[in-house]
């Protein structure tokens, strides 16, 4: 009797069958091994969190939540991010640890999604997150970081588009005057409906020159001549001193030499509502969504009442992938030893000194191949120890 599920997967989880896998991993280790090089030291936290702590602090949307009742009936959910799970951890086990903390991470996290919405439920973040550290030099070391891991991972045509949420926040509130309408233009914003965007100023009961700032909001993109250009649409001391940061941050990723993969967006909006400072975005040609953010986010662990600055990012695994173009074809399998049972000793051996010499090696008995030549072709090498006499023959 066949099941109603029997080959169904719950909706936005996916199987990563070997080739993806062994794609994803050399993305990851190649990433991790750049961030201790950094001195980034990793951690791991469950994969179950308790709701009124972590799940109520990530900034994920509720309906996106895994929820599930532990014994006791507390609430718990599987973690939607990283940050906030590092966030509980720095202001409880690591409360007395020596700042600025460095910390490195990866790690599946699930955000459940509606059947048309196509997106996937489970996807791998990997990140860091700099804790204790309010300076512009930390902001440029995660940027210069994230591009670091970005080109170690083997993609070299790529954009980190840089904003400050600060400097939305003060320059919408200037001219709009309340948080709701605040919050509405920033929607538009994160979704980048600039059409809608636009609309929406034309029927607000504002000056022309108010209507007219609105709009050249979207205009600030570009290079560090953006922010003098922001200077002129700009009155309050909070989006100035947004900008004096962003200018400073500048300054640091040109000491780093990568302001030519830099672009300034003044209206980039991120989807977590707890960042404060700098922000960015890594975008890859031909993907329409970014395959990187983080950012400044100095009110989170007050949250967890130990308020202290800090700053992050984290890529995902599964985008980065599709950025590389990588298919199966370029996941060749080392060597293959083909053996029949009166030469299996002689295979054995053979194998043993091949691991020697860091090769991978697949045995695999004569008897148990029903096509041998489709078999043999997935392998660069293979070595024949078959039949009573001679010795083993090898092809490429």
């Amino acid at each position: 009797m066949s099941k109603l599920f029997m080959f169904e997967k719950p909706i936005g989880m996916k199987d990563t069958l070997p080739e993806l896998y062994q794609i994803k991993k050399q993305v990851k280790d190649s990433i991790s091994k750049e961030m201790a090089q950094w001195g980034y030291a990793p951690i791991e936290t469950p994969t179950l969190e308790y709701h009124e702590t972590v799940g109520s602090v990530s900034a994920i949307m509720d309906q996106q939540l895994f929820k599930l009742l532990d014994q006791e009936g507390n609430t718990l959910v599987l973690r939607p991010d990283m940050t906030a799970p590092i966030a509980r951890i720095a202001a409880s086990t690591l409360n007395t640890a020596e700042r600025p903390l460095r910390l490195t991470y990866d790690a599946p996290v699930f955000r459940a999604q509606q059947r048309e919405g196509g997106s996937p439920a489970e996807f791998e973040q990997i990140g860091v997150e700099l804790i204790g550290d309010h300076s512009n030099s930390a902001d440029g070391e995660v940027i210069a970081l994230m591009m670091s891991s970005i080109e170690k991972a083997g993609l070299s045509n790529y954009q980190i588009a840089i904003g400050h949420i600060g400097f939305v926040n003060a320059f919408l509130f200037e001219v709009l005057g309340n948080e709701q309408r605040v919050e509405a233009f920033k929607r538009y914003l994160f979704e980048k409906n600039y059409v809608g965007f636009r609309k929406e100023v034309d029927q607000l009961p504002l000056s022309s020159i108010d209507q007219k700032r609105l709009k050249d909001l979207l205009t600030l993109k570009g290079g560090p001549e953006i922010i003098d250009k922001a200077q002129t649409i700009i009155e309050s001391n909070e989006a100035k001193k947004a900008l004096s940061q962003l200018e400073q941050l500048i300054n640091v990723l040109e000491a780093y030499n990568l302001k030519d993969n830099v672009l300034i967006d003044l209206n980039l909006v991120m989807h977590m509502s707890y960042y404060t400072g700098a922000v960015f975005e890594a975008y890859s040609e031909g993907l329409g969504y970014p395959i990187g953010s983080g950012g400044r986010y100095d009110g989170l662990l007050e949250q967890f009442h130990r308020p202290e600055p800090a700053t992050g990012f984290c890529l995902r695994v599964d985008r980065l992938t599709e950025a590389l173009g990588k298919t199966k074809e370029s996941i060749t399998n080392d060597v293959c030893i083909i053996f029949s049972n009166e030469r299996r000793k002689e295979a054995m051996n053979r194998a043993i000194d091949l691991r020697q010499e860091n090769r991978t090696v697949v045995m695999q008995d004569l008897t148990g191949i029903s096509n041998v030549d489709a078999y043999s072709a997935q392998f660069k090498e293979v070595i024949y120890f078959v039949g009573s006499n001679g010795n083993g023959g090898s092809f490429s």
